[in-house]
C-alpha cells in the first residue's frame, strides 16, 4: 500500500512545465552539468546521485527534478519535509521504490532531526535499520533499498544541517532569471495556451515579473483572463498595462505588499535603518514571509539596503514611489 505522505506521477506531468533540458529555458550553467551527469549516469546504467537545488521560490527546482526524471526515464515520487513526520513514513515511501527511481523532497529544511537520521544510511548505503518494539524486546530489523536518487529542495539552504548537505553528490544554486529567458518562457507559455502575443506584450510582461517563471506564467494566466473578459481575447501592450493595473503590480513588477514595506520604512521610520521585527509589525506581515519573499527582490533593485542597524530604503526606492527624499534620509543615504 502505497503512503499517503506522497504521490506518484509519471515524469512530464500534463501542466505548461518543460518535459526536458532541451525546452527548459535558463539556467545554462546548470543545464550543462546536469546534461554531463545524467549523460555519464545513462552510459554507466546507474542511477543519479542525489542532488540538491536551492534559491527563492519559483525558479523551477520542481521543474527540473521532473524534466530529470524523465530524461532518466524514471518515475517521480513526490513529498516534502514536514509532510514527513515519523521514520516510518519515511520507509514506507522508500521501500515503494524501484531502482533507479527518484525521490524528490520539497522543503528539504524542514526534516525533523529523527527523520534526517534515517534518511542517512537511506542515501549512502541502500539500507534502512528499524526499530521494532521497546525496551528489552527492542529489536532491529534492516531493509535494503533499491538503488534511488533523492533530489531535495529547500529556499533555505542555511537551515540544512551540514551531515545532510555533504551527502547530496551535487549541490546547486538557482538564481532569478534575465529578462531575455523570462521572455522566452512567456512565448512558450504562450503558445501552450493557444495565446498570441507579440514581443512588446512579452517584454511588458517579462519586465514586471520579477526574474521568476512562476510570477511570469501567473501574470500571463490573468492577463489573458482580463483580455477574454474586457477585451474579447485581443492582446495589446495597452490592455496588458491595463491589466496590470488592475492586479496592482507596477512597472518594476512591485506588488502592493512590495510598496507597502518600503512606504513603511520611508514614512513610519524615517527610511531607516529599522529592524525587520518593527516592519512585519507595521504592516502587520510575519517576518519570514518579508525575508523569504519580498526582500530579495526589493534587494535585487537596489530598493533595500540591509546594515547591521537594520533595513534603508535607498534613493532608488523613493524615486521609484516618487516621494521625495527628505534632509535626514539623505543623510543616512551618505552615512550607509
Amino acid at each position: 500500500m502505497i503512503s499517503k505522505k506522497s504521490q506518484t506521477v509519471k515524469a512530464p506531468d500534463l501542466t505548461i512545465r518543460p518535459t526536458s533540458l532541451h525546452d527548459f529555458v535558463g539556467q545554462e550553467k546548470i543545464k550543462s552539468k546536469l546534461k554531463t551527469f545524467l549523460t555519464a549516469a545513462k552510459r554507466r546504467n546507474e542511477p543519479l546521485e542525489h542532488l540538491l537545488f536551492y534559491g527563492p521560490p519559483g525558479l523551477g527546482k520542481t521543474t527540473l527534478a521532473h524534466v530529470i526524471a524523465n530524461e532518466m526515464g524514471s518515475e517521480i515520487r513526490i513529498t516534502s519535509g514536514p509532510a514527513i513526520e515519523r521514520a516510518g513514513d519515511l520507509a514506507s515511501i522508500l521501500t515503494n521504490l524501484k531502482d533507479r527511481d527518484i525521490m524528490f523532497i520539497d522543503e528539504i529544511h524542514r526534516l525533523s532531526k529523527v527523520v534526517e537520521e534515517t534518511l542517512y544510511p537511506a542515501m549512502e548505503e541502500y539500507h534502512l535499520d528499524i526499530v521494532l518494539g521497546k525496551g528489552p524486546s527492542a529489536r532491529t530489523v534492516r531493509l535494503e533499498l533499491p538503488h534511488f536518487t533523492i533530489i531535495g529542495a529547500t529556499t533555505r539552504i542555511g537551515l540544512l544541517s551540514s551531515p545532510l548537505r555533504d551527502r547530496f553528490g551535487a549541490i546547486h544554486h538557482i538564481d532569478y532569471y534575465s529578462q531575455e529567458d523570462i521572455q522566452m518562457i512567456i512565448f512558450r507559455s504562450a503558445a501552450i495556451l493557444g495565446m498570441k502575443l507579440d514581443q512588446s506584450v512579452a517584454q511588458e510582461l517579462s519586465k514586471t515579473s520579477r526574474g521568476t517563471p512562476r510570477v511570469a506564467n501567473r501574470l500571463l494566466r490573468r492577463v489573458r483572463d482580463y483580455s477574454q473578459v474586457h477585451h474579447r481575447g485581443l492582446l495589446t501592450l495597452e490592455i496588458v498595462k491595463q491589466a496590470l493595473e488592475m492586479l496592482e503590480v507596477d512597472k518594476a513588477g512591485l506588488d502592493k505588499a512590495d510598496r507597502r514595506i518600503l512606504e513603511a520604512i520611508i514614512k513610519k521610520h524615517g527610511g531607516g535603518p529599522v529592524g525587520i521585527e518593527a516592519i512585519a509589525a507595521t504592516i502587520s506581515e510575519d517576518i519570514e514571509t518579508l525575508t523569504d519573499v519580498h526582500e530579495p527582490y526589493l534587494l535585487q533593485l537596489g530598493f533595500l539596503k540591509r546594515t547591521t542597524r537594520g533595513r534603508i530604503a535607498t534613493s532608488l526606492a523613493y524615486e521609484h514611489l516618487k516621494i521625495p527624499l527628505s534632509k535626514k534620509a539623505k543623510q543616512q543615504q551618505e552615512l550607509f
